[in-house]
């Protein structure tokens, strides 16, 4: 690990205390914003655009009545799902049931409809609806029809559809039109009132029976609405409510169902001619004359359903319909039906289409998604029902399509989002930024590459909490964003990785923007760039183009921290022979080419060695001698110090089992330095407790040896592992103390036995009050703690006197003796005396 002690401290405190900051903001195209994950300011544009484009393409949608069906079944459900109300004693039906016709036969004749006119009339019934055609007279008896047609309060009814007129003697005012408006699927929803002709103006037959109750009416028409006495009956338009196209000449409004039994009492046709019917129930009574009998074909569908299909009711049962609600709305019962107004409609479907949107971005697990979904169709289902029980038919398919649809696209837009950028800053993943690459490359454009590392990043968010080192690398994508072109496509490769393409084919150029890009990083970071320029006259790879930005990036690391260098060919054999070297150590695992040497540790105060730290050397078969800083950072980076660490564990273990046989009194420890990807494997502890129990050996023989970085990252979880290793009776040190960060409050916490001073302090004791400053204060510390102090790289008697007069327990170097193969190690151990016998 190379020593940045002096400034780690300060480095990661800046840090913590700038992004703890509850104002801290970040510079986006000279405005100031607060950090937010830019998946949120994504998923907000796209659900304000996919929100604008749906909501313009329903009203396409509505133009072409699409969506009809689905509100008018919708409006069936709601109509069916109303209580049946009562029977209204305002109103008596006279039906002409399929046994009255075979009794009196059909069209009936003149004297026997005039005998029931006659029959009605002696009990002075308020109206009296003729819901029968009747424009040809059937003798005998035309001369007493024609008198009782003649009666003041007799509605006639007329089809001038069909060319049927009303019998010539009911004049125009006691005349209606059939009013049984069919809808596109056939059910009769609405009631046609009246219609204003240039001639004169026409009086459905409903109208005109419910206007007979009312003496007299007083009718004022408006563009808008029809308007009887007080009463204010706004007409329906091409889109009110769940209608997208209707055909609304004339005033018309919704039919309200009483239910889907008779709507007033009924008697039939013989009843009344044969019997003498109570006159309670025809006196002050609307009575309605028609065909209930299924041979004249005279029923309509209506919004309710059977198991067979849709109801079927006869025409003088929806007449009864009619006049029944044009009373209650008359009397002040009830309401007028009335549809939402359009811009109502408008914003409640962008609304619920933005809900969709939004919660397709923020939900993530499908069956969530789904349930939310389906609670959000229920809710709009429901507010549809309370509209509706309020008079208010509002559109309910619509919205509920709108927001199926906004969910469905931003789930599409989401599954792309995320497979092509990553979550943290948002930018593109490295899939997608080699696509983007590629085509790049095919159009022949300009390009350059740059690889952007931050210098020691493992360190700093392993010493911040995941939630401030989310800020911190998405501060920095909005420096990237803010000092690079819009053209630049950008990349978060890794932890602390970016890769950049921008449209720029001069060297100095990209130097120049790698130079911007590290004047304004966040205080404190730093960063070594890559860069490469393809060759015009070659064939690049995107990924070849990526690799030499990251070899370049390797040489700027090893140029010094905030570097940058540009690649050359030259680098390219260094990163064969990088391979090359993976390949060797691999194999070399595999073949156990590895051998331990043993650099002892001695006892300050009596000079005695006390153990010995396990160090791993590679005799490579052609190359011979491979230095460990040319191998273990490989295998670190590479994951392969696992399998490595594991054979020098077991090795080190066997060979202190050895020396304890042989030297049983001379209290050994061997110290084994474990590496950051062995201190994160799950089962380390397992693994080790296993090769001491198969050795034999008593845990406290075992001293292993973790750094600062290690253990500072999660304080909790390696605090808990540390302790599973105490359990096992190892001890633990902390190796090159005083080179990396720690935090003096999570330092005590830590259950360790040893402090070792790093040998860059060691070596300069004498030359540097500074350095014999650190270790004086790391001995003073370690002691304080309750600790052993372990000082490294020990040359020299005055650098051994000076520590022993700091009380330094234990040294380490080459005044004693160099790194020693395992026979060399064991020669040493037997030439040193034995320790005296304790006294008794």
């Amino acid at each position: 690990m190379s020593p940045f002690f002096k400034f780690g401290a300060k480095l990661i405190d800046q840090l913590r205390q700038h992004l703890s900051r509850p104002d801290v903001l970040i510079h986006w195209g000279g405005a100031r914003l607060p950090v937010w994950p830019r998946m949120v300011g994504v998923a907000s544009r796209s659900v304000l655009i996919a929100s604008v484009v749906i909501t313009v393409g329903y009203q396409g949608v509505q133009r072409w009545s699409l969506l009809e069906p689905l509100e008018l079944a919708i409006f069936d459900r709601f109509v069916q799902a109303e209580p049946d109300a009562p029977l209204d004693a305002r109103l008596l039906i006279v039906t002409i049931t399929e046994t009255d016709l075979q009794r009196y036969g059909w069209p009936l004749k003149d004297q026997q409809l005039a005998e029931a006119l006659r029959r009605l009339q002696r009990h002075d019934p308020t109206v009296i609806g003729l819901d029968l055609y009747r424009d040809l007279f059937h003798p005998p008896g035309t001369a007493a029809l024609t008198a009782q047609l003649q009666a003041p309060n007799l509605i006639a009814i007329t089809d001038n559809s069909n060319g049927i007129p009303a019998p010539a003697v009911v004049p125009p005012e006691r005349v209606g039109f059939n009013d049984l408006v069919l809808d596109p699927d056939g059910v009769v929803r609405r009631n046609l009132l009246f219609v204003a002709g240039s001639d004169r103006d026409y009086y459905s037959f409903a109208l005109r029976v419910g206007l007979g109750a009312i003496a007299p009416p007083a009718i004022q028409v408006t563009p808008e609405a029809l308007q009887i006495n007080e009463v204010y009956l706004p007409r329906l338009s091409a889109t009110s409510g769940g209608y997208q196209q209707i055909d609304h000449r004339g005033y018309q409004i919704l039919l309200d169902y009483a239910g889907r039994q008779p709507v007033a009492p009924t008697i039939t046709l013989t009843t009344l001619l044969t019997t003498d019917v109570d006159p309670h129930l025809i006196r002050d009574r609307i009575i309605l004359i028609g065909s209930v009998a299924p041979s004249l074909k005279d029923a309509r569908f209506t919004p309710y359903r059977s198991g067979s299909g849709k109801v079927q009711m006869s025409g003088v049962m929806i007449h009864g319909q009619m006049v029944r609600q044009l009373l209650d709305l008359l009397a002040g019962r009830v309401s007028p039906w009335r549809g939402s107004s359009p811009l109502g409609e408008w914003i409640g479907l962008w609304a619920w289409v933005v809900f969709g949107g939004a919660i397709a971005w923020y939900l993530r697990h499908p069956a969530v998604l789904v349930g939310v979904g389906a609670l959000g169709t229920v809710l709009l289902i429901g507010v549809g029902w309370v509209c509706w029980g309020q008079g208010v038919w509002i559109p309910v398919a619509e919205p509920i399509a709108g927001f199926w649809t906004a969910l469905l696209v931003a789930m599409a837009h989401r599954l792309f989002y995320t497979t092509n950028h990553e979550p943290v800053t948002g930018l593109l993943n490295e899939a997608a930024f080699l696509r983007q690459l590629e085509a790049r490359l095919r159009r022949a454009a300009p390009v350059g590459v740059l690889w952007m590392a931050l210098d020691h990043w493992m360190l700093i968010s392993r010493s911040l909490d995941p939630h401030h080192s989310d800020r911190l690398l998405q501060r920095i994508e909005c420096t990237l964003r803010t000092h690079l072109p819009r053209t630049a496509q950008i990349a978060r490769i890794s932890e602390g990785e970016f890769a950049i393409a921008l449209p720029l084919a001069d060297p100095a150029a990209l130097t120049a923007t790698a130079e911007t890009l590290q004047t304004h990083l966040p205080p404190s970071l730093a960063a070594s760039i890559g860069i490469t320029v393809p060759n015009a006259q070659q064939t690049h790879r995107p990924a070849d183009l990526l690799r030499d930005a990251h070899t370049a990036m390797y040489r700027a690391q090893a140029k010094g921290s905030n570097s940058y260098a540009v690649f050359s060919a030259g680098m390219q054999a260094e990163t064969v022979q990088r391979f090359n070297l993976e390949a060797d150590l691999r194999r070399a695992i595999a073949a156990e080419e590895f051998t331990l040497y043993y650099q002892p540790i001695v006892d300050l105060a009596t000079d005695r060695i006390a153990g010995f730290e396990a160090l791993v050397r590679w005799i490579h078969p052609q190359r011979g001698f491979i230095a460990p800083g040319a191998f273990i950072p490989l295998a670190e980076e590479t994951g392969l110090i696992v399998p490595l660490g594991d054979w020098i564990g077991q090795t080190a273990i066997a060979q202190i089992q050895e020396w304890t046989r042989t030297f049983p009194h001379a209290g050994l420890i061997m110290s084994i330095n474990l590496s950051s990807r062995q201190f994160d494997q799950g089962d380390v502890v397992e693994r080790l407790a296993q090769w001491i129990i198969a050795a034999e050996l008593p845990g406290h023989c075992l001293k292993l040896e973790i750094t600062e970085s290690m253990v500072m990252g999660n304080v909790d979880v390696a605090i808990d592992l540390m302790l599973r290793f105490k359990a096992l009776g190892c001890r633990l040190s902390l190796d090159d103390f005083g080179t990396g960060y720690s935090s003096l409050s999570q330092l005590r916490r830590f259950p360790l036995d040893t402090l070792k001073v790093d040998q860059s302090f060691v070596r300069h004791m004498a030359d540097s009050a500074e350095d014999d400053a650190i270790v004086r204060m790391i001995i003073d510390l370690g002691h304080t703690l309750g600790m052993d102090i372990i000082a490294e790289g020990i040359e020299t008697p005055e650098d051994a006197e000076r520590l022993r007069s700091l009380h330094c327990d234990f040294g380490q170097g080459y005044l004693w003796s160099k790194p020693l193969p395992a026979a060399a190690a064991t020669d040493l151990l037997s030439q040193q005396p034995k320790p005296p016998a304790a006294s008794p």
